[in-house]
């Protein structure tokens, strides 16, 4: 929970517009499993969101490295591997544009709803159009509505809670439950879809969830607070010529860079990644050199820097669930169920199920303990720890042929990872709502999925060296790695603390 800091701010709640808001609203309503009614709203959106998105992924890799006569396109696997970790990194890149939309021009929540009916149109892409064609489209228009969306989304819930509410952590657990859902039944039924009638049938069908959670939301958005609609900080009329054109400048020169070959599938991991380093210290620098923002604001700022490298480190691996887990459940994995071969894809909805039962626990967990709960930094430390684990795990099957693997072993690694997520992952959220300077609210928010872009951009190209047949190497490595990331966080959690100023 935040604290405020009684020497530097005055004792009572905070005083910014976003908290304002939500105390007006009235910050006592407990309608939702004890959260904020409104909070229902936007669990429903990214509910069916994460089951196009999920539901789409689940069926991507394979759909690319497949042959033709299986319905793929016949990639290579590790050129797949890294399109798919590109495109994940993408994703998350994008919020950035998301995130100054609404803090420039129309506020988070009218950016969700125009970002949702933009992911309508990239699965219908997809599931229309055939061939590289239909990928590039669908894909490009899902990246770019699902960053607008994911900022926008968990910024709208941070408008429902003042700074210091106990139920903050909570409220975030119960969102990540709605993500978790749609994550559920996405890989279950496009898998189904996909393994019975084609990929394209199961590409429409995450074209149908999207639009279910479009008209939701469309019904539920009114209810909304007046903070999730306020612009913080509004672009001057006569400067949106200039913004439109870089904007096309921007396109023109992507398309310009595709076409004489600079940026090609088998690089597109890499120059996500270089993207994604040189935004990421772009918007730490504008953060920190604004005039705008006060000493504790910036000093709870650069807090945020070691957090925001842990947070890379969990999600290269753990974003390993599209590509190497995926691969590892084609190759090496037994799915045979009673003399029937369970789909690939549902391997993805293994974790969701441990979400959405150990959510609740974490959520009456940080409740029950309240003040005496492990500070956010230590909650990162022990998360990417346990992600490191679960990586070695992989180990005592290493070296074993086809259908090597028992599905239960595989269903035990994907529970360590839940764990690791539910360490990370909603409190990552929680946190970059609290550390952020009043004028830059959403966009910290984005910082934070930047993290998670550069981990998953990096998850593909790390997954270009994956080798079936010798994953010692691979599975060793990079688990100690993240391991020593986890220890060293933790060794330095009292500074990182005294940065923070009263949030823990």
């Amino acid at each position: 929970m935040s604290a405020n800091e009684p020497a530097q701010v005055p004792v009572g709640p905070p005083t910014g517009p976003i908290e304002t808001a939500a105390e007006d609203a009235g910050d006592r309503d407990t309608r939702f499993f004890g959260q904020p009614r409104a909070l229902a709203h936007i669990f429903g959106v990214e509910m069916w969101e994460r089951f196009s998105f999920y539901g789409m992924q689940g069926i991507l890799l394979i759909y690319l490295y497949y042959s033709a006569t299986d319905g793929g396109l016949g990639l290579d696997r590790a050129v797949a591997a890294g399109i798919v970790g590109a495109y994940g990194g993408s994703v998350y890149l994008s919020t950035i544009l998301g995130a100054w939309i609404a803090d420039r021009i129309l506020g988070s929540e009218r950016v969700l709803f125009y970002s949702a009916i933009v992911i309508v149109a990239g699965h219908v892409a997809l599931a229309l159009i055939p061939g590289f064609l239909g990928v590039g489209v669908g894909l490009i228009l899902i990246a770019l509505g699902s960053g607008g969306l994911k900022a926008n989304a968990t910024s709208v819930v941070g408008t429902l809670y003042r700074r210091d509410d106990p139920r903050r952590d909570a409220g975030f657990s119960l969102f990540y439950l709605g993500i978790n859902l749609g994550a559920l039944a996405g890989p279950l039924l496009t898998g189904l879809l996909q393994a019975s009638l084609g990929f394209h049938w199961g590409f429409g069908l995450a074209a149908v969830g999207m639009a279910l959670g479009l008209l939701q939301y469309s019904f539920g958005r009114r209810s909304l607070p007046e903070a999730a609609r306020h612009v913080a900080n509004p672009l001057p009329r006569n400067r949106y010529a200039l913004v439109g054109g870089i904007a096309a400048a921007a396109v023109v020169l992507i398309v310009v860079l595709v076409l004489v070959g600079v940026i090609r599938p088998e690089n597109l991991s890499l120059i996500v990644i270089i993207t994604t380093v040189g935004a990421t210290i772009a918007y730490f620098v504008v953060i920190l050199s604004s005039r705008h923002i006060d000493a504790v604001e910036r000093s709870r700022v650069f807090a945020f820097v070691p957090l925001f490298i842990t947070s890379v480190a969990f999600w290269s691996l753990y974003q390993q669930q599209f590509t190497v887990v995926t691969i590892y459940a084609d190759v090496k994995l037994n799915r045979d169920l009673f003399g029937w071969e369970m789909p690939v894809p549902w391997v993805q909805s293994i974790n969701p199920i441990f979400i959405i039962v150990l959510s609740g626990v974490f959520a009456w967990l940080w409740t029950k303990l309240g003040t005496r709960q492990p500070s956010t930094p230590v909650k990162f430390g022990l998360g990417v720890i346990i992600m490191g684990a679960a990586f070695l795990l992989f180990l005592p099957f290493a070296g074993g042929g086809a259908g090597s693997t028992p599905l239960l072993a595989m269903i035990g690694i994907l529970l360590v990872f839940t764990v690791a997520e539910l360490l990370l992952s909603p409190v990552g959220l929680s946190v970059t709502t609290k550390l952020a300077p009043a004028r830059f609210h959403t966009q910290m928010v984005a910082l934070f999925f930047l993290s998670v872009a550069l981990g998953t951009a990096i998850s593909g190209l790390l997954a270009e060296y994956y080798d079936p047949d010798n994953e010692v190497p691979y599975f060793s490595i990079l688990g100690l790695i993240a391991i020593g990331v986890g220890v060293l966080l933790l060794i330095f959690v009292k500074p990182v603390l005294a940065l923070m100023k009263g949030v823990r």
